[in-house]
């Protein structure tokens, strides 16, 4: 064989060999963009789960239902409760860029709502109220007035707009 026939044959193989890789690097491509698609649709129905999660936390009814207050004044529990719905309001916050304005909206009214309700509750009470006292005026404000459980109307339209993402 002659020296440019050699050449010609190893730049070929050369080119060849390129080609492949170019065309494997371009599935690659293809893949790990699949791949991250489909993270990136995974995170707004992540963000709804873990929101409807708080909501539900912060709900007054499975607030009063998950800490107990036998042992406790008044002021001491709604310290509690007004620490706990903002810690747990926080540590999701991120969330919000996630879904929509409104539904972001309706989350900050509902701790809003739920905040103020304690705090007007507890304010109303005597210094020497107990724990039970706030818990049990605050279940009765609730039954009295039911359209102040936003808890529900909340967690209707997050899982509203939850399923329209699927």
């Amino acid at each position: 064989m002659d020296n440019s026939v050699l050449i010609t044959v190893i730049v070929a193989v050369f080119i060849a060999s390129m080609a492949g890789y170019l065309i494997y690097l371009q599935r690659r491509l293809v893949i790990y963009e699949k791949q991250q698609n489909k993270v990136a649709s995974s995170l707004p129905l992540q963000a709804y789960e873990r929101l409807l999660l708080l909501t539900d936390r912060i709900a007054l009814p499975n607030l009063i239902n998950r800490n107990a207050a036998s042992a406790i004044t008044a002021a001491e529990l709604q310290l509690m409760y007004t620490k706990i719905i903002r810690e747990e309001f926080d540590f999701n916050v991120t969330q919000q860029m996630y879904i929509s304005p409104a539904s972001w909206k309706a989350v900050k009214n509902l701790k809003e709502k739920n905040l103020q309700i304690i705090n007007q509750i507890g304010q109303q009470l005597p210094l020497d109220a107990t724990g039970l006292d706030l818990q049990k005026a605050i279940m009765q404000y609730l039954v009295a007035n039911p359209a102040s459980a936003l808890h529900e109307l909340v967690s209707e339209a997050l899982s509203y707009e939850a399923k329209q993402l699927l």
